[in-house]
């Protein structure tokens, strides 16, 4: 990172910058995440990994544990709680299937990554080492649960993307292209902040 680009990402932490990124399994969304906190220098926080980290606790599967969610709302409300609290403290890219909608009035940005279901699927299974065939289910049943899940949870209807700044195709746009992408949409924002600031104090 160049000396200006070290001045220019710790304005963001200066400024309690808040970004979330949301996407169905196998978008994107946590590469990007981590590569964004890398980048702006920011906290980097998962709702997944934590999803992933109880199910591992309890000595279940992704699948078994998405169901006994199906039956347990406080598991969403707790993660989702955490992810809240994370955001409320500034300085962090926070990534979730839908950290925009619940942090729709504390992130500066919102991002939502899609990708085909074929292209999600292959992607599982090569990150976790899966047969395209049970990623394919995978995929499925956790894609029908959340919608459920989130609908009846939140009343967030997970095909209404309108909360969001900007949406990217990442079959279309590589990790690279992504992260230009959402830079440049995030320093516009970070622009627009500041000028509002000095318009304010002058």
């Amino acid at each position: 990172m160049t000396e200006s680009a070290e001045s220019s990402a710790s304005e963001y932490c200066e400024e309690k910058f808040v970004i979330a990124v949301s996407g169905l399994p196998g978008s994107g969304k946590s590469t990007l995440a981590k590569l964004l906190a890398k980048e702006l220098r920011l906290r980097y926080v998962s709702s997944g990994a934590l999803f992933r980290r109880l199910a591992k606790e309890r000595g279940m599967t992704l699948l078994e544990f998405t169901k006994l969610a199906e039956k347990d709302y406080s598991i969403d409300r707790m993660i989702d709680n955490e992810a809240r609290k994370e955001a409320m403290k500034g300085c962090v890219v926070v990534d979730g299937h839908i950290a925009g909608w619940i942090l729709k009035d504390l992130a500066h940005v919102k991002v939502y990554l899609y990708a085909p279901r074929e292209v999600r699927v292959s992607r599982i299974a090569a990150r976790d080492g899966k047969s395209l065939e049970d990623a394919l289910k995978e995929v499925i049943e956790r894609d029908r649960s959340e919608s459920k899940r989130f609908k009846e949870i939140y009343g967030i209807d997970v095909n209404d993307l309108t909360v969001f700044d900007i949406c990217i195709n990442t079959a279309t746009f590589g990790i690279e292209e992504t992260l230009r992408i959402t830079l440049e949409a995030v320093r516009e924002v970070a622009r627009k902040k500041l000028k509002d600031r000095a318009h304010k104090q002058g």
